[in-house]
């Protein structure tokens, strides 16, 4: 089967918001006299409510902490971080080549849409995305597959007509779930994950094409 479409995740996709967000958690941790395990954090990228790093670190402190205050101040250091973030490696030259092979373009992802609206302008990339799927959607975020079945569905496309672009093994799945075929292209905070579930695993977007990724797909 031909592809039509692609539809991105965001965080770690298209910017590598999870390691700033990790180096984040772990300086308040460290505040605190506390170390946060990769593998501990891990499992609430590309999800939400997976892991509540504050409920975890009131319970090894022992004390009673502002979670509001611990969020807030996790928040500033994570977009201060953002600030000189850039894209990943090859992301507007495949952007660039959906465009050329006439793909739809879509983005589905378990953050808020404010969140990505915002670093897409920043960006300079939003106008590629005919649409956007975020937690502001559904009621379950990724690994639940509604927000690509949304996608899809606005897209104008059955699953089975595209590629999903995921950085972590919940978007893997939730992608997978919903019928979609699966590029995993893990950054360094999530190279560790379970992969399995992916039809092809590329280091960057800039090691691949989307020619080759609709040639690997159809020798499956």
């Amino acid at each position: 089967m031909a592809l039509k479409a692609v539809v991105f995740d965001f965080d770690g996709t298209l910017m590598d918001t999870e390691t700033g967000a990790y180096e984040a958690i772990s300086s308040i941790y460290a505040e605190h006299g506390q170390e946060l395990a990769l593998d501990t954090w891990a499992v609430c990228i590309g999800t939400q409510g997976a892991f509540d790093p504050y409920e975890e670190l009131q319970r090894r402190t022992g004390k009673t902490l502002d979670r509001d205050e611990l969020h807030q101040l996790f928040r500033t250091r994570h977009v201060e971080y953002l600030k000189n973030a850039p894209l990943r490696p090859g992301v507007v030259e495949r952007l660039e080549e959906a465009r050329r092979l006439g793909w739809r373009i879509g983005l589905a992802s378990s953050s808020d849409l404010a969140w990505i609206e915002g670093h897409l302008r920043d960006q300079g990339i939003r106008d590629y995305f005919e649409v956007i799927r975020s937690s502001d959607d559904v009621k379950r975020v990724k690994p639940d597959p509604e927000l690509y079945l949304l996608a899809v569905e606005a897209l104008g496309v059955k699953p089975g007509e595209a590629v999903a672009i995921e950085d972590s093994m919940n978007g893997l799945r939730a992608a997978k779930a919903a019928g979609l075929w699966g590029l995993a292209v893990p950054n360094g905070v999530t190279k560790q994950m379970d992969f399995s579930e992916a039809d092809l695993i590329v280091d960057g977007l800039d090691r691949t094409t989307f020619e080759q990724v609709q040639a690997t797909i159809a020798s499956l």
